[in-house]
């Protein structure tokens, strides 16, 4: 790594921007966080940290880890208007090199760096070392990765699982795919697990129960979910938790993950009271002839606040030690 190289990690969401640069021992200072709707482009937040760092661009190796698929150079943003070409952004800036990767890359690979006080775990089942590892996220959308280790290295491999279609197990859940169906063409699991999936299960319970749904918006429902201020609010909740564990246990099962299966994103840390007492466990494990498969695989919800910063700056310094960590 070039003694006068300024190394940048960012990890870019649909709601929120973290950025930081790394300093000799490979620790991240000057972390700032950006809300994104406060900008018209990813260009401008660099820019504007560069600024306030007094950075020379040209000297930045930067590795940002955002909520999109990154495997072409025109990026558009899921969850949120931006779009911008890769090679564009690194010349108009100047970067000495940019690497892109999924936000779930990132989280992916700060898994094996995470202790104790930044996961926890929810039901039985203990990690087998050298496993496959999977990563799934409710927040502004629902993210997906795995991890896997090949001769000796952790290799990130992500995706667009969030969008599988949505599998209902129950009647309740035939009754919300049902409803979702009005108005999307295709119900793909992240419009269950994440903000607004919480909104539209509420929604879809309101009409299943015959009750005026109230204007709420997803931390509304989760507040008066977990109070049990609101019937609707709690049903609704411990739905989100049901299909939370159907769809992590499919990921169990697809991946053979006995390294574990991880719960990111911002939604589930807010309650994780509520989430180690919800049938969360009990659908994971419900698959039928393999329910001792899942059985043996521990659940954990990282509630570590910066994964995807920690996971950057894994990916970056490996890259400029030119060692290969993603497919």
């Amino acid at each position: 790594m070039a003694s006068d190289a300024v190394n940048i990690v960012a990890d870019i969401g649909g709601t929120n921007l973290r950025i930081g640069m790394l300093d000799q021992t490979g620790s991240i200072k000057n972390l700032h966080l950006y809300q994104c709707a406060e900008f018209s482009g990813l260009q401008t937040v660099l820019e504007d940290y560069f600024v306030q760092h007094q950075i020379d661009s040209s000297q930045v190796n930067a590795c940002l880890a955002i909520a999109c698929p990154v495997d072409k150079d025109l990026i558009s943003m899921t969850n949120l208007p931006w779009e911008f070409k890769q090679s564009e952004l690194k010349a108009s800036l100047k970067l000495r090199s940019l690497y892109m990767i999924n936000d779930y890359t990132a989280i992916a690979m700060s898994i094996n760096s995470l202790d104790d006080s930044q996961k926890v775990k929810i039901g039985k089942g203990e990690p087998v070392a050298h496993k496959p590892i999977a990563i799934c996220g409710p927040g502004t959308g629902l993210g997906v990765a795995n991890l896997f280790e090949y001769q000796g290295q952790w290799i990130s491999v992500g995706g667009e699982g969030g969008h599988v279609d949505f599998a209902p197990t129950d009647d309740t859940e035939v009754a919300i795919l049902n409803f979702l169906k009005k108005k999307y063409s295709r119900v793909s699991a992240e419009q269950l697990l994440s903000g607004l999936g919480i909104e539209q299960i509420y929604q879809a319970l309101c009409e299943l129960h015959n009750v005026e749904p109230q204007p709420y918006k997803a931390k509304d429902i989760s507040a008066k979910g977990i109070t049990k201020d609101c019937d609707i609010c709690h049903q609704a909740m411990q739905q989100f938790c049901k299909t939370l564990g159907s769809f992590a246990g499919n990921l169990a099962l697809t991946t053979g993950a006995f390294g574990g299966v991880y719960i990111a994103g911002g939604i589930v840390p807010r309650f994780l009271e509520f989430f180690a007492n919800s049938d969360f466990r009990t659908r994971f494990e419900a698959k039928g002839r393999f329910e001792g498969f899942n059985q043996a695989i521990p659940t954990y919800v990282i509630t570590e606040p910066q994964p995807g910063i920690s996971g950057a700056s894994a990916f970056l310094t490996q890259q400029i030690n030119n060692e290969v960590v993603c497919l």
